[in-house]
């Protein structure tokens, strides 16, 4: 099965106070980590850019097909859409990292690729929470372009949670989300 991976990174980062996109983990930004990690097993991989968009683009290292959302000021929500309208009609499913997650294991990657029959999503937990990335189906893309600009990728999730597979792995970079500068500290496993 192919998937497309769709990585948000168009947000203002006003928490954070500068790109999150840009930050480094590892060795490499947030955003090249991601890309990296999910480049060998998703074709293509979408970045869609809003804020800073000139600036997170001359700074990838990576290669990946950039996306500028217009009306990245109005939220998550168009920024997924804008993202979703640049999926190839060949790929069969979305992996859907965020870019303030950049601490994922390849192992889950590849867990949530591995569909099963009948399920149009895969979430992952970690000790009982939801996290990040998920994987859906083609089916649902045109859900998720439906949504109204209040609404948010969750609602097409709970709508279906019949059909999803909820996977509970041994991995706390799913739930790792890095919002603001204690976060980032927590994640490079400094002290407060």
């Amino acid at each position: 099965m192919s998937s497309a991976a769709l990585i948000l990174a168009a947000g203002e980062s006003r928490r954070m106070g500068s790109p999150k996109a840009l930050l480094d983990y590892a060795g490499a930004s947030f955003l090249d980590t991601l890309v990296g990690l999910v480049a060998p097993r998703c074709s293509p991989v979408i970045v869609v850019l809003g804020a800073a968009a000139d600036e997170i683009r001359a700074a990838a290292r990576r290669a990946a097909a950039f996306v500028v959302n217009p009306a990245w000021q109005r939220g998550q929500t168009t920024s997924m859409q804008c993202g979703l309208r640049a999926v190839p009609p060949e790929a069969e499913g979305v992996l859907f990292p965020l870019v303030d997650h950049p601490a994922i294991a390849p192992a889950t990657v590849d867990d949530l690729l591995d569909r099963q029959p009948g399920e149009l999503l895969r979430v992952p937990r970690y000790r009982g929470r939801r996290g990040h990335p998920i994987w859906f189906s083609r089916e649902l893309i045109p859900e998720f372009l439906d949504l109204p600009e209040s609404g948010a990728a969750r609602d097409v999730v709970r709508r279906h949670e019949a059909d999803t597979g909820f996977l509970d792995l041994d991995d706390p970079g799913i739930v790792a989300d890095i919002d603001d500068r204690a976060d980032y500290a927590a994640l490079l496993g400094e002290a407060p």
